[in-house]
C-alpha cells in the first residue's frame, strides 16, 4: 500500500490545558473523514508555550493521547509539549500508534533561542516505519530553518516529514517557503501544522514530494484531510524533480566535504563576529542594541 491519509489539525488555542478540546476535534474529524490514518497537531498545542506545565514521559497526559489514538484508531502526533526529564525540560513530540502505543519520541533539536529560555536541545533524528506504507520523519518549527535537519531525514529514508509549528510572528511568511523548499530539496512530503487563536497565526502548509503546494489554510481552526501517495516519492526520487534535478543522488555521489561539518573543525570568524545569542534591545546611532 502506497496510499495514506493525513490530517493536520489546526485549533484555534489559548495557553491551557487543552486537552478536552483536543479529543473532541478528534472525535469530530474521525466521524467526518473516516478514512483518515495520521492526525497532526501543532506544536505546544497541549498547554501552550510555558515551561511550568513540562509533564513526565511517560504520563498521565501521554497516557490520555495513547487512549484517544486507541479509541480512534488513528496515528497520532499531538503536536508536542514541553517534558520533564529530572532537571532538563524538552520540548517533544510523541508518536502514537492506533494501538496506543508511543512508536517514537522526538526532541526539538533547536529550541527558538533566545526566546524559548530553559529548554534543553535534543541530541537524536528520529524516523518511524509505518508497515507496508513508508517511512516517516518528524521535526518540530525552528528545527526547519537549519535544512541540515531535514536533508538529515530524508538520508535516513523519510518519504514524509511531519512538522509541528507554533508561529504568531511575521515571520509565518518566510517558513511557508522554507516548507516548500524543504519539500522540493528532498523530495518528499512536508506536513507543516501551526497553532490558530492565541497560540499562532495559522497558515498551516502541506507541500507534496515535487514542490507542489497541496493546501495552505487560512488563520482559523480548520481540518486540512489529504491523501498522499508514497509511490510518487519514490518516483520522483528515482526520475527528478519534475523529471529534472535529482538532488538526492547528487548528494549520495559527491566527494565534497563541507569543512563546516568536519570533525575537528576550527572556528568560523564570519559567524564569530557576530557576538552573542541575545535578544535584541533598542537600536541606537552606534548600531542595534544588544540585552
Amino acid at each position: 500500500m502506497t496510499h495514506f491519509a493525513v490530517a493536520g489539525l489546526q485549533l484555534e488555542l489559548g495557553p491551557q490545558d487543552n486537552l478536552h478540546l483536543v479529543r473532541s476535534e478528534l472525535e469530530r474529524l474521525k466521524l467526518r473523514f473516516p478514512w483518515v490514518d495520521m492526525v497532526v497537531l501543532a506544536e505546544l498545542s497541549l498547554f501552550g508555550a510555558n515551561i511550568a506545565h513540562a509533564q513526565p514521559m511517560p504520563g498521565r497526559v501521554e497516557e490520555s493521547l495513547c487512549g484517544m489514538a486507541r479509541d480512534l484508531g488513528l496515528w497520532l502526533v499531538p503536536g508536542s509539549l514541553y517534558e520533564r526529564d529530572g532537571e532538563h525540560v524538552y520540548n517533544t513530540a510523541p508518536v502514537i500508534s492506533p494501538r496506543g502505543d508511543v512508536v517514537a519520541r522526538y526532541r526539538k533539536m533547536f529550541p527558538f533561542l533566545p526566546y524559548e529560555k530553559g529548554v534543553t536541545a535534543g541530541s537524536e533524528f528520529v524516523v518511524f516505519d509505518i508497515p507496508d506504507v513508508g517511512r516517516f520523519g518528524i521535526s518540530i518549527c525552528y528545527d526547519m530553518w537549519f535544512p541540515e535537519t531535514t536533508r538529515t531525514l530524508a538520508w535516513l529514508g523519510a518519504e514524509v516529514i511531519i512538522h509541528p509549528t507554533m508561529t504568531n510572528t511575521i515571520d509565518r511568511d518566510l517558513e511557508l517557503s522554507i516548507a516548500r523548499t524543504s519539500a522540493a530539496l528532498n523530495q518528499c512530503y512536508f506536513v507543516d501544522i501551526n497553532c490558530a487563536g492565541r497560540l499562532g497565526n495559522g497558515r498551516s502548509i502541506v507541500v507534496g514530494p515535487d514542490g507542489t503546494v497541496l493546501h495552505q489554510a487560512g488563520t482559523g481552526t480548520e481540518i486540512i484531510p489529504l491523501e498522499f501517495d508514497l509511490a510518487h516519492v519514490r518516483r520522483t526520487r528515482r526520475r527528478g524533480l519534475l523529471g529534472l534535478g535529482q538532488p538526492l543522488k547528487s548528494f549520495r555521489d559527491s566527494e565534497v566535504r563541507f569543512p563546516q561539518y568536519l570533525e575537528g573543525r576550527g572556528r568560523s570568524e564570519a559567524l564569530d563576529a557576530l557576538g552573542p545569542l541575545v535578544v535584541p534591545g533598542r537600536a541606537t546611532a552606534e548600531g542595534p542594541g544588544e540585552h
